[in-house]
């Protein structure tokens, strides 16, 4: 939890947020004091807030797995429930049998490349090499993840539909596979709070009728892309948990499904 921020003009910024809906303004105020500002950038940036924008872009950064991960306008803004994503991910590639020279990473649909980038970091605290590809059908995404990934030697940002996407030569070879697609259902992405539906790209949230619909194509094409003894770890929600299981299963992988209810969080974990 963020220090709360002391002084007058602190506490008129806090009353503000507040205003404006802030659940969490004592917490908001302090981040945005924290950024050393002066008046009229700290004024432009607290409007916006005021307006509805997202703190983590209004920031130009968001807190994720320890680490400070880049935003950008009209890309997906990356969730504390995909923490999990990274923690099962790293689980697989120490599961991965044999040797390698480096654990082939790729995080498909990456938006700014945070959950990638949380596993790169994490496998080289533990002296696992990575060549870490991000991958996005949206040049916003990959534009913001390569910016993050500068700092992952030899990590590459690619642009296109899911596989399609990846270097050919990747094929076979990939130890991890990171997923975070859309699964919200169409009908209910209206529903979904304002600042999501009004300041993320649409792609990145709508998953067809049932949620599912990227799911089932990433399952389907997973297989080939995978090393022997290789992962596939895909996002989903507590509901939805069976459909992508029964995804991946159909796309000819073992699977279970794995919840997290401190981070309120789901996935499946699929191997070929």
């Amino acid at each position: 939890m963020t220090a709360p921020p002391s002084g007058v003009g602190a506490a008129r910024l806090v009353a503000r947020l507040r205003a404006a809906g802030c659940v969490f303004a004592e917490d908001e105020a302090a981040l945005l004091l924290a950024e050393g500002l002066p008046p009229d950038a700290l004024e432009e940036r607290v409007r916006r807030r005021e307006a509805g924008e997202p703190l983590e872009l209004v920031l130009g950064w968001a807190q994720f797995a320890g680490l400070r991960v880049g935003t950008a306008a009209g890309v997906f803004v990356p969730r504390r429930r995909s923490e999990l994503l990274v923690r099962e991910g790293l689980a697989a590639l120490r599961a991965v049998p044999g040797r390698s020279d480096a654990r082939v990473v790729v995080d498909l649909c990456c938006g700014t490349g945070a959950v990638g980038l949380a596993v790169a970091v994490g496998a080289a605290a533990e002296g696992v090499d990575v060549a870490l590809h991000a991958a996005d059908a949206d040049p916003l995404a990959t534009a913001c993840a390569a910016h993050n990934l500068r700092g992952v030697p030899g990590a590459r940002a690619h642009t296109g539909d899911l596989y399609a996407a990846l270097p050919a030569a990747l094929r076979g070879r990939v130890h991890l596979l990171v997923v975070n697609a859309p699964y919200v259902p169409t009908s209910r992405v209206a529903l979904m709070p304002p600042e999501a539906r009004d300041h993320e790209p649409l792609t990145a949230l709508d998953g067809g009728a049932d949620g599912l619909d990227v799911h089932r194509r990433v399952a389907a094409g997973a297989r080939p892309w995978l090393a022997r003894g290789g992962a596939l770890v895909l996002e989903t929600s507590e509901p939805q948990a069976e459909g992508t299981l029964a995804a991946c299963r159909a796309g000819g992988l073992a699977a279970v499904a794995v919840h997290d209810d401190d981070l309120e969080a789901s996935c499946v974990l699929a191997r070929a």
